[in-house]
């Protein structure tokens, strides 16, 4: 039976805002009938979050035209293009497979120890990154970066994992190699979390933590939160490692990605 001759458009409309963008994909494929619904403003609007067009007016591209676009162009370029927010300090995107939002504090957005004294931190443009800027390290013994997010800006009802996004100078580094550093993820309101140990710089005999990006970055999970309906909490990601006994040289931060947990991971 065809279904789009039974069903008015609008419910057929509503049943696939009901599924998922992949399934709204697949749809599409089925008759140019179906694809005519499945490929509609009102399918794709359903699986943009509520509030895009703040965020998107709020970003360093132009407004009109993202928004000018279909609404599952606009879904598509949300998820394979970060939006550049606050002056270029934060990224915004979309989950290709659900929709969910993904942001990322970008280096500039974060809280480092004595970032502003030249002799222990740098500011270097990275071809390879999202932001025009990358934190780093010339030389510290005590090592402290926290990036904080308000929990009313993510999706709702989505467990979150929070990433440390890095990588080392080619040429130096130092302090790193087999000595863990610690990271953790709190919420605000919440019992504290957990304190993971981990290697930025295993040796190639040891079991690598932090895996690569694909885009000459590598990233590593800081711990993960359950948001539940988007309060006005606030979410702290801290990484820190404070033996002053020996030096720390040569990384570079990106910035810190938060994004839906993977399933398995």
């Amino acid at each position: 039976m065809d279904f789009t001759r039974v069903l008015p458009e609008e419910c057929l409309c509503l049943i696939i805002s009901l599924t998922s963008p992949r399934d709204a994909c697949r749809s599409a494929l089925v008759s140019p009938a179906m694809r005519s619904v499945a490929d509609s403003d009102a399918v794709w609007e359903r699986f943009l979050p509520c509030d895009y067009k703040e965020i998107i007016s709020g970003s360093s591209s132009s407004s009109s035209s993202l928004l000018s676009l279909p609404k599952k162009d606009l879904y598509f370029r949300l998820s394979l293009h970060p939006l550049l927010l606050e002056n270029g300090s934060k990224s915004f995107q979309l989950e290709k497979e659900t929709g969910k939002k993904c942001y990322m504090l970008g280096a500039r957005a974060l809280s480092i120890i004595w970032e502003d004294e030249p002799e222990y931190w740098g500011w270097t443009s990275i071809p390879e990154s999202r932001f025009s800027e990358a934190a780093k390290l010339e030389i510290v013994w005590w090592l402290e970066v926290k990036g904080k997010i308000k929990t009313r800006i993510l999706s709702s009802r989505t467990s979150y994992a929070a990433y440390l996004v890095f990588k080392f100078d080619d040429e130096y580094r130092y302090g790193f190699r087999n000595r863990s550093v610690s990271l953790c993820v709190n919420v605000e309101g919440g019992a504290s979390g957990e304190v993971r140990d981990v290697l930025l710089d295993p040796s190639e005999n040891m079991p690598r933590q932090a895996r690569e990006r694909g885009n000459g970055w590598m990233e590593i999970e800081m711990g993960e939160f359950w948001n539940e309906c988007g309060d006005d909490g606030t979410v702290e990601c801290i990484l820190w490692e404070v033996n002053t006994a020996y030096r720390k040289e040569g990384l570079i931060i990106e910035g810190i990605e938060l994004r839906p947990k993977d399933i398995g991971s």
